[in-house]
């Protein structure tokens, strides 16, 4: 019963980081379409832009809920200097394993995140020119 509770929580945190990111940043996107263009369909554009990054910032906040924290890179400790000049330069901190699992993550958020704004912007600017 507690993982059922626990799923539900995701759920309802999902729901409601998705709706607030949503209504935020289409708010932006309008506010920011009022200031910057003349026409109806720009501005409707900057709105749908907006609603595309809410809606893709949330998308990737809820893939962590659900999913946990992706592998997070660290900056090496420093060492003693006496360390630094028995290192070779290009001996890797990190294991290769991981910086490619980061990599992929980092690049397939960016593709949906990108992806969601454009298929966004390209149907609110089809449909406003018909109108």
């Amino acid at each position: 019963m507690a993982e059922k509770t626990d799923v539900n929580a995701k759920w309802d945190a999902c729901l409601d980081l998705s709706v607030r990111r949503f209504v935020y940043s289409s708010l932006a996107g309008a506010f920011g379409g009022l200031l910057l263009f003349r026409s109806p369909v720009s501005r409707w554009a900057s709105v749908a832009f907006g609603a595309g990054v809410g809606i893709g910032s949330a998308y990737t906040d809820c893939s962590r809920i659900f999913q946990g924290s992706p592998a997070k890179m660290e900056c090496p400790k420093k060492t003693s200097s006496v360390h630094k000049e028995l290192t070779p330069l290009n001996t890797p901190s990190v294991p290769a394993s991981q910086v490619a699992q980061f990599t992929i993550v980092c690049c397939t958020h960016s593709a949906y995140f990108i992806l969601i704004t454009l298929v966004s912007v390209h149907m609110a600017a089809k449909l406003f020119q018909e109108l």
